[in-house]
């Protein structure tokens, strides 16, 4: 398929700089695909949108403050440094802008430098030096790593906005987004609704937002992205499937994991691994019932992912409908549900 089918036309204004309070008030629009009705709800209508038996998991990945100003030691030039993964014994992949060459030193204080150790076409590399884990570095200096399309500098409040209630463990460098919509008020009423919830791991990287810059998207390549999927969620997808319940992904992140697991092990059971799976129209779904998602930019994988499970015509109806009702888009956007 074509690269430029993946796009639609989009007002700037309507990206959302900052979430709606509470957060479950945020729009949803509703996608029957049976039927393709639209129906123009708010995310806390959710209990009432499900079915008793229904399953809705959830990524509970939790984002680190992972984006730390440091200077050139050659320069003192100022850079920011998004560290990305953690590939042990003290090596870390990072994302900075700007030239580097092999053993050039960033410094982030007195006690705590990176040297640049590979930096070429497939990533950057350094090795730390630190009396402490990095992760004192991102508590003591960093800041939460918004997206380039939120213009304005992270704030104090970003640190609770950009983290689901759910969040549990670390390594993601973006939030799973459809998730920030939750509130345990939510969850407990879904719960009396009788709408089973479980927790799956994806620590979104960069792999999710590369671009695609290959005109037949097929030859793009997804960067690789840690995941696992417990006994637990495993065994409450068997069941949920087995009792004609639904499995309702909170995001696109839960759908790749999810399905990988199905596509390497051929059942659902637990596995931990990477995922580098690029779902585009024509993707034969084999767990996933329903999709919960913010609103994605054009020509991304997201919005790849989302047109395979919905139909890019449908997409395009969707996004057009969603430009036309003012809906918020993006991170801190609005969001829908695809049944």
């Amino acid at each position: 398929m074509q690269l430029s089918e993946f796009d639609f036309s989009f007002d700037p204004s309507l990206v959302a700089l900052q979430p709606v309070h509470p957060r479950d008030h945020a729009r949803l629009l509703f996608l029957d695909r049976q039927t393709d009705r639209f129906a123009h709800r708010r995310v806390t209508d959710l209990p009432s949108m499900l079915k008793p038996g229904d399953l809705l998991i959830v990524n509970d990945t939790k984002v680190l403050a992972a984006r730390v100003p440091g200077i050139k030691r050659r320069t003192g030039t100022p850079v920011e440094v998004l560290f990305v993964r953690n590939m042990g014994e003290g090596r870390w992949e990072i994302m900075v802008k700007g030239t580097f060459h092999i053993g050039e030193v960033i410094e982030f204080d007195q006690q705590t430098r990176a040297t640049i150790v590979k930096r070429d076409t497939t990533g950057t590399e350094v090795a730390m030096d630190s009396p402490a884990p990095v992760t004192r570095l991102f508590e003591a200096r960093g800041v939460m790593p918004l997206p380039p399309y939120i213009k304005r500098a992270p704030t104090v409040e970003d640190h609770q906005w950009y983290q689901t209630v759910f969040a549990k463990h670390e390594g993601a460098v973006a939030s799973p987004t459809a998730g920030l919509h939750f509130t345990e008020e939510l969850f407990q009423r879904l719960n009396v609704s009788g709408i089973k919830i479980a927790a799956g791991t994806l620590h979104v990287g960069p792999g999710t937002f590369r671009p695609v810059k290959t005109e037949q998207i097929e030859d793009h390549q997804m960067g690789a992205e840690a995941f696992t999927v417990s006994e637990g969620t495993a065994r409450a997808i068997v069941q949920t499937k087995r009792a004609g319940g639904r499995v309702t992904a909170v995001g696109t992140t839960v759908v790749r994991a999810l399905e990988t697991v199905m596509k390497e092990k051929g059942e659902m059971v637990p596995m931990s691994g990477e995922s580098r799976l690029f779902m585009t129209p024509g993707f034969q779904f084999k767990v996933v019932d329903a999709l919960m998602t913010n609103f994605h930019l054009p020509r991304t994988t997201l919005l790849m992912l989302v047109s395979a499970f919905a139909g890019i015509e449908r997409m395009r109806a969707v996004y057009e409908d969603a430009v036309k009702e003012r809906y918020r888009f993006y991170s801190y956007g609005d969001a829908m549900l695809i049944i």
